[in-house]
Order: C-alpha cells, then sequence, then structure tokens
C-alpha cells in the first residue's frame, strides 16, 4: 500500500497468479517491476516511479473466479466507506477485518465487480 494514500483513489491492485515464481519473470522482465517476497503465497511489487508497492501477486490454484486484477481503493474512513456501499446499492462481501497494514473489506458494485478498500486504523 502506499505511503501516503490518497481517499477515495485507486491504490493497490492484487493479481492472483499460480505460479509465483513465473509471474516474477513476466512482470520483471516486461515491466521492469521490483519484488519482496512476503513468505510462500504472497509478493508485494512497485512499478517504476513508484516509492511503494504498486500491488501484490496472491499464489492460488487458480485466477480469480470472475479473473483479472483485484482493485483495492484507499478509504480515510472503512467504516463510513461501507455504510455508503450499501446506501449507494453495493454490497459488502467480506469484513471489514485487520490484516498487516491496516483494515480492509470487500464489495461488490451494482453490477456484480468486485473491489477492496482498506485504511489505516485511527491512533
Amino acid at each position: 500500500m502506499t505511503a501516503n494514500p490518497v481517499h477515495n483513489s485507486i491504490d493497490y491492485t492484487e493479481i492472483t497468479v499460480t505460479d509465483l515464481g513465473a509471474a516474477k519473470e513476466f512482470y520483471g522482465s516486461v515491466f521492469a517491476w521490483k519484488f519482496t517476497d512476503y513468505g510462500d503465497a504472497y509478493v508485494g511489487f512497485t512499478c517504476p516511479g513508484r516509492i511503494s508497492e504498486s500491488g501484490g501477486f496472491l499464489l492460488n490454484e487458480e485466477p480469480r473466479p470472475a479473473g483479472g486484477p483485484f482493485v483495492l481503493l484507499y478509504t480515510d474512513d472503512l467504516d463510513a466507506t461501507a455504510a455508503a456501499i450499501s446506501v449507494a446499492g453495493g454490497q459488502v462481501t467480506q469484513g471489514p477485518y485487520d490484516f498487516p497494514g491496516g483494515r480492509r473489506l470487500h464489495f461488490a458494485d451494482p453490477s456484480g465487480n468486485e473491489l477492496g478498500a482498506w485504511s489505516v486504523p485511527s491512533l
């Protein structure tokens, strides 16, 4: 996640892959991405020009059921965002839950597209 996230912005993209080594080789050689390993099932990536991670590869037996990357938005207030999602006709599908960088939720928009939102915990 970025060092100075901006409220309501696209902040992080998570790509489910079946082979972390192959993903690192492909994106590193094609796009010059740099990588940080986080255990056996997750690798963060940083794109050129970014000072913090742009996204990550999540290891799974198959790609996301709907396919494609998982886009994460940043919000200053995750609980308010969860409420706004429901009011606007979306559905929170997972969370909010804690993770090492803060709090996160997954949601479906009115068309069924799944995205996520995250926030830094209040101090």
